[in-house]
């Protein structure tokens, strides 16, 4: 039975995790004590949700979260550390913190320890995310007990209108990419530079031209999209930066 937990302290439990090729342990109290730390806890890494939505979004609200008070961005799954350390090498989720409860203590102790035998995975953890203060959980978002992987309410954007529900959220970016491109490069920088998080859509060259012709009707790289709407190649990506920043002023 799933439980919610809120106003108790997280599971007192040592993480084994890697670092620099040598064994690491870590304590709930490393991770948690002192800090505000939001927890997003998910079946498995490289899993289609988890790889395409619920991890890429928290890295890309990232900014945000610390920027209204957020010290640490916890992923948490219940795989060993080398599998996490590679998905988020595949992620390049930089700005999350990756945490391998490779025996299922955390997860069990949370009683958010659910049985997927059904489809070869074992014991995993129920999807779901909280918002830990100094050890004490103050809000959880737990997904509803229903068949399959729902995927509602532990999201980014629901987190982040808990934390901060007058804060302007940052836009949905993808950026369409190729290979060795030194305009791609260029909108890179900018919008690394003006601390603009997005995803990056690398593109194959067989792939390229066909692809963004048929999505944007450019024939060129890069192409941005943010929150739906096309917004151009670096240059019009200069121009969007300098009237979004002037709108914030």
């Amino acid at each position: 039975m799933l439980s919610n937990r809120e106003g108790q302290r997280v599971p007192n439990v040592t993480f084994h995790l890697r670092a620099n090729d040598a064994w690491q342990r870590v304590t709930t109290d490393d991770l948690f004590r002192g800090k505000t730390v939001i927890v997003f806890s998910l079946p498995g890494a490289f899993t289609p949700t988890c790889s395409s939505t619920h991890l890429p979004r928290f890295s890309q609200l990232a900014p945000a979260f610390k920027a209204n008070g957020v010290d640490d961005i916890l992923c948490l799954s219940v795989n060993d550390a080398f599998v996490m350390n590679e998905w988020k090498k595949d992620q390049a989720a930089d700005n999350i913190t990756l945490i391998a409860d490779g025996n299922a203590e955390f997860t069990e102790g949370m009683d958010m320890l659910v049985d997927k035998r059904d489809i070869g995975f074992g014991k995993r953890s129920w999807r779901y995310s909280m918002l830990v203060r100094d050890g004490v959980i103050e809000k959880m978002f737990i997904e509803p007990q229903k068949p399959g992987d729902p995927f509602e309410v532990s999201d980014a954007d629901t987190m982040f209108a808990y934390l901060a529900p007058k804060a302007k959220k940052p836009p949905k970016i993808a950026l369409l990419t190729k290979p060795g491109c030194p305009f791609c490069k260029k909108a890179k920088d900018l919008l690394r530079d003006h601390g603009v998080a997005y995803s990056e859509v690398l593109l194959e060259d067989r792939l390229r031209l066909a692809v963004v012709s048929a999505i944007t009707g450019a024939t060129t790289t890069p192409q941005m999209f943010a929150d739906g709407k096309l917004i151009g190649d670096s240059e019009a990506i200069a121009q969007w930066i300098g009237q979004t920043e002037r709108k914030a002023a």
